[in-house]
């Protein structure tokens, strides 16, 4: 197991201290890693740290605790963990242990995780303020635990913490904005999830089941580097990508479908998002095209949005009012482009939103509103767009030729100072790139 992060340990010193220095003084942090999961039997899940925890210590073991302090306006950090042991390392893989953790993390101590009781209840006696940075059952306890054992002592002078909350909302509006490294480490996400969407076109064919597209995907992704997915890859063929959120990825790809793939890999705890939509055999029917190209004009309006001082909800309207035009057009709707828009006809067809956060988890934190109103992006922020028409095999009252076609298309957004960066634009993604891309492929591995 790989204990530490690849981010300088800076980053993590830096984002502790501010943190801390937006609580007032006297206040306690409390920051639980993520809990181990059983699959079945004995045999747990592949394990991913809390992406709190990780975000402040850059720390992937299990069975640990961070604990920061602001007194008299000085900040101090204590780590409990797991100490070493060479019978379960010999079983379970190697540990930091108590000893080296506070120079490889830059932590002001560190201490043995049996010793948490105790610990807490020392850190807790005297806080003002306590705050938890996740709403989990086990933190809870652990915290409602420790305050039971203060007011039972506190005729022999313990002193109760006379406030406890969430620091989720101050973490997450940290996490919204990324610094230079975290930016990085996204570009190298998106670099690798971009080559293997394009591997995919090159070796689509029907007859190719959805799941072993999925494998191809994670087999690219891996041999650059990156260890796991984002979230399971949808790999929907025909009117299977009308299914938002499909995961059977059990179906053979057919002749003179499409095929919409949403994947993206996990690079150190960062994550891409990236979806392509193109024909299983190489070439676009004239009402795939049309479809297609219509999402295609969604995408690039909404991204051409992207900008300091614009509202959120900007990019969601500007692909609204290109799809259901487009839709008028095409006779799949009818009526006053406007008032179609206000009476929010579009959405059978159109159901979501245009995007959302993206960073550690792929559905990142952060609000979209503030104080009532659509917040403006700032630079720092990185946004997916991913526009998409979806068209069920059973849609009443509509043109055959339109049945059972579903199309998104996403990039991943940087918000710049200047604009915007379009991560992932290397992946082909008009139809003369793609249909390309593809014929070339094919040429290539029939000659």
């Amino acid at each position: 197991m790989n204990m530490l992060h690849s981010l300088p340990t800076t980053e993590y010193q830096q984002r502790r201290q501010q943190l801390m220095e937006q609580l007032p003084d006297n206040s306690v942090v409390m920051v639980f890693a993520a809990a181990v999961s059983v699959r079945n039997g004995d045999v747990e899940h592949a394990y991913r740290q809390d992406s709190y925890f990780y975000y402040l210590t850059g720390f992937v073991e299990p069975e640990s605790v961070l604990l920061l302090r602001r007194l008299d306006n000085q900040i101090d950090s204590l780590l409990l963990c797991r100490e070493k042991n060479p019978l379960q390392e010999t079983w379970h893989g190697r540990r930091l242990g108590v000893e080296a953790a506070p120079e490889a993390l830059q932590l002001n101590a560190a201490k043995p995780i049996s010793e948490l009781e105790s610990v807490l209840d020392s850190w807790l006696d005297g806080a003002d303020y306590v705050y938890s940075a996740q709403v989990r059952e086990d933190v809870s306890l652990h915290l409602q635990a420790s305050i039971s054992r203060l007011r039972r002592r506190v005729r022999q002078g313990s002193q109760v913490p006379a406030f406890y909350g969430d620091i989720d909302s101050v973490l997450d509006e940290m996490r919204l904005i990324k610094s230079e490294a975290e930016v990085a480490l996204m570009e190298r996400a998106a670099d690798i999830s971009a080559r293997a969407h394009q591997r995919l076109m090159e070796t689509t064919q029907p007859g190719v089941m959805e799941y072993q597209l999925a494998a191809h995907f994670s087999h690219a992704c891996s041999m650059e580097g990156s260890r796991r997915l984002a979230y399971g890859s949808i790999v929907a063929g025909g009117a299977n990508a009308c299914i938002l959120h499909y995961e059977d990825n059990n179906q053979a790809l057919q002749d003179g479908d499409l095929v919409l793939i949403d994947a993206g890999c996990e690079l150190d705890y960062y994550a891409s998002d990236i979806t392509r939509t193109f024909p299983v055999n190489g070439r676009f029917s004239e009402p795939q095209k049309a479809i297609y190209n219509l999402v295609l004009e969604a995408l690039e309006t909404a991204i051409a949005e992207v900008k300091e001082g614009v509202p959120v909800n900007t990019l969601q309207m500007a692909a609204v009012k290109v799809i259901t035009t487009g839709l008028v057009e095409f006779g799949i709707l009818q009526g006053d482009v406007e008032q179609l828009i206000a009476d929010e006809a579009y959405k059978p067809f159109y159901l979501h939103n245009i995007g959302h956060w993206l960073g550690m988890d792929v559905h990142d934190v952060g609000k979209y509103k503030l104080q009532g109103d659509w917040r403006a992006l700032q630079a720092g922020m990185v946004t997916t767009i991913e526009p998409g028409i979806y068209i069920p095999m059973d849609t009443p009252d509509i043109d055959p030729q339109w049945l059972g076609i579903g199309v998104r298309i996403e990039d991943d957004i940087l918000v710049t100072k200047t604009g915007h960066k379009n991560l992932t634009r290397q992946v082909p993604v008009t139809v003369a790139e793609i249909e390309s891309l593809m014929q070339q492929s094919a040429q290539q591995a029939h000659n």
